[in-house]
C-alpha cells in the first residue's frame, strides 16, 4: 500500500493555493506551508516518505471509531459492500508501523481507529485532516461510528447526532491553548444526519433516532456513574443531572463528539456521529415516564 517518494528538498508550498475552496479539505495553520516536510508521526506517514495524493487522493468517506478491531471489521464489511475485486488479505493496516491507531483504505473509504476520549481522537484528527489536505481530497464526508451510553432510550437504539454538547449542555468545545480558554462551535451537518436517518428507515429492526450527544472528559463521574473508584455525588443528584440532560434533548453520552465536530467543521469536512447504545447510565432508573432500563451489551460495528 505504501507509495514512497524519493528524497526531495522541495517545499510543501508548491501549488497549494490551487486547492483552496469550499469542497477541499483545508487546514487553519499558516506555518504548515513553510515546512519542508510534515511527518504524521502517529499515523506512520509523511509528505516526504509517502506519495499522499496517490495513496489517498480518491478518498470521499472517512469512518472513525474507538476500537482497532471494530474498525478492521468495518473495513472488511465495506470491502464486501463495495464488491471490490481484490482479496480481503490485501487489506492491510496502513499505520502498522505505530501502535497508536489503525487505518484501512477500501476504495474511496478510510476506516480509522481513534482510541478513547478527547485527547486521543484529537491527535488522530490533527494528523488525519493534514493527511486529507496533503492528498488534496475534496468533498469528504466523515462519520464517527461507535458506542455510547443512552439516556431514556430503548437499549440497542442508534443515535444520530444533530448537535454535540458539553457537560453544561452547551454546543461548544472549550480547549486550553497556552494559558487561554478557546471556545469553538460544535455544529454538525444536520442534512447529513437527516440523510442517514432516512436510510435507516429502509432497515427493519433498526431503532434509530436523531438527538443531541453529550461529550464528557470522563467515563465514570463525568457521566453520572455510580460504579467508579471515586464517586462524589449521591444517586439522587446524579439522576437529577441525567433528567436535566434528557430534558435538554440529550439522548446519549460519549467522550469524543465535541472535539470531532469542532475540528471537522473548521477544516471543511461534512460530519456527524452515529452511535449505538451499548450501555445505559444509572440503569433501572426511569426518565420522564420512560420504562425502567436494564444494562445491555450489544455488539456494534
Amino acid at each position: 500500500m505504501a507509495s514512497v517518494l524519493p528524497a526531495s528538498n522541495t517545499s510543501m508550498r508548491s501549488d497549494r493555493n490551487t486547492y483552496v475552496g469550499k469542497s477541499f479539505v483545508h487546514v487553519k495553520n499558516p506555518y504548515l506551508d513553510s515546512m519542508d516536510e510534515d511527518v504524521l508521526y502517529h499515523l506512520d506517514l509523511g509528505t516526504k516518505t509517502h506519495n499522499l495524493p496517490e495513496m489517498f487522493g480518491d478518498v470521499k468517506f472517512v469512518c472513525v471509531g474507538g476500537s482497532p478491531n471494530r474498525m478492521k471489521a468495518f473495513a472488511l464489511f465495506m470491502h464486501k459492500e463495495l464488491r471490490l475485486t481484490d482479496s480481503e488479505e490485501d487489506i492491510k493496516d496502513i499505520c502498522a508501523g505505530t501502535d497508536r491507531y489503525c487505518m484501512y483504505k477500501i476504495g474511496p473509504v478510510l476506516s480509522i481507529s481513534h482510541g478513547m476520549g478527547i485527547p486521543s481522537i484529537s491527535i488522530m484528527l490533527h494528523e488525519l485532516i493534514k493527511l486529507l489536505y496533503h492528498a488534496r481530497c475534496s468533498d469528504v464526508t466523515i462519520i464517527r461510528i461507535g458506542t455510547s451510553g443512552g439516556i431514556g432510550i430503548a437499549p440497542g437504539s442508534v443515535v444520530i447526532t444533530d448537535e454535540a454538547v458539553d457537560s453544561f449542555f452547551k454546543p461548544r468545545f472549550e480547549q486550553v491553548i497556552l494559558d487561554n480558554i478557546v471556545t469553538r462551535s460544535t455544529e454538525l451537518d444536520k442534512e447529513l444526519a437527516e440523510e442517514i436517518f432516512n436510510c435507516s428507515k429502509e432497515i427493519s429492526n433498526f431503532p434509530t433516532l436523531i438527538g443531541h450527544t453529550m461529550c464528557t472528559y470522563d467515563f465514570y463521574e463525568g457521566q453520572g456513574r455510580l460504579d467508579g473508584a471515586l464517586c462524589s455525588f449521591s444517586r439522587e443528584k446524579g439522576l437529577d443531572y441525567l433528567k436535566r440532560a434528557y430534558n435538554a434533548g440529550i439522548r446519549n453520552i460519549e467522550m469524543e463528539s465535541t472535539v470531532f465536530a469542532a475540528m471537522c467543521r473548521l477544516c471543511g469536512l461534512k460530519d456527524t456521529t452515529v452511535s449505538k447504545d451499548e450501555f445505559l447510565v444509572q440503569e433501572d432508573q426511569p426518565l420522564e415516564g420512560q420504562p425502567p432500563r436494564t444494562q445491555t451489551k450489544t455488539p456494534c460495528i
